[in-house]
C-alpha cells in the first residue's frame, strides 16, 4: 500500500472521529492544527487506525508520533 493510499484511509478516519467532512489532513498536520485534537481524541484516531488497518501500536510508538506524516509512515512499516 503506498503512501497516498495509506492518506486517503487517514483522511477519512479523520473526518469521521472529528465529526467534519471539509477536514483536510497533510503530513504535517500535527494536534495543535486540529482545535478539537485533545488526547481523547488521539487515543479515538489511534483505535481506528488499528482497527482499519488491522494492526496494533505499542504505546512508545505512538508517543512518539509528531504529526500525521510520521503516522502514515508507521502504519506502513506495519503492513
Amino acid at each position: 500500500m503506498t503512501h497516498s493510499e495509506i492518506m486517503e484511509i487517514v483522511q477519512r478516519i479523520f473526518r469521521e472521529v472529528f465529526d467534519d467532512d471539509t477536514l483536510v489532513i497533510e503530513d504535517s498536520t500535527n494536534s495543535s492544527d486540529i482545535e478539537d485534537w485533545d488526547s481523547l481524541e488521539h487515543i479515538t484516531l489511534v483505535v481506528s487506525m488499528e482497527k482499519e488497518f488491522g494492526l496494533k501500536f505499542d504505546l512508545k510508538e505512538v508517543n512518539e508520533l509528531a504529526n500525521v506524516g510520521e503516522m502514515v509512515d508507521l502504519i506502513a512499516s506495519k503492513l
